[in-house]
């Protein structure tokens, strides 16, 4: 299933969640008149199609980096593509977006020196075939931040394991005879 093929259930779930992703199954299933089974089999399908993902989000100084740093990158059109990828695969950078405008590519990261930043820059984007130049902006304060649209923090991708082991987020617990019923 792709992210167009969405029905009304779907969107209203991931509605619901983008408000507090603590809700449990049932408060969800009671407020959109289903089943808990239905969430729970919605939620599974979501998640192993990779149309959702929960993750904690933290404040840019509880990440240790408090400069937010933004690289718009000017590039050869035939050659977006592939930077892309490559500007993806730099551990330091966590957001990488083509753009139509002013620039081809911007990459976002938090730092903890401007030093980093430009040696980043000089020894590992200009360096790139397509590359013609990259201007640095450098966030002084943020007014605004919705967590829910882009997560910036640094994040390290889990193994095969820890996904198989993390994809059953919310297990039954198991049913307890009273003893009246014994």
């Amino acid at each position: 299933m792709t992210a167009d093929r969405l029905d009304k259930l779907d969107h209203q779930i991931i509605e619901t969640l983008a408000r507090d992703a603590r809700v449990s199954n049932r408060q969800i299933a009671g407020e959109l008149g289903v089943t808990e089974g239905t969430i729970r089999t919605r939620l599974k399908r979501l998640q192993n199609e990779r149309l959702i993902q929960f993750t904690v989000v933290t404040d840019f100084r509880m990440a240790g980096s408090p400069n937010l740093v933004m690289m718009g990158i000017h590039a050869d059109p035939n050659r977006v593509p592939a930077l892309a990828k490559k500007l993806s695969d730099i551990e330091a950078i966590s957001c990488v977006i083509v753009l139509l405008g002013r620039y081809s590519l911007l990459a976002m990261g938090l730092f903890t020196s401007l030093e980093t930043v430009n040696e980043l820059i000089r020894k590992k984007i200009r360096t790139l075939d397509g590359v013609r130049d990259v201007e640095t902006l450098v966030s002084v304060r943020n007014f605004k931040y919705d967590v829910r649209l882009a997560r910036i923090t640094p994040l390290k991708s889990p193994s095969r394991r820890a996904r198989a082991k993390a994809s059953p987020a919310r297990t039954k617990k198991p049913r307890v005879k009273s003893r009246a019923a014994k």
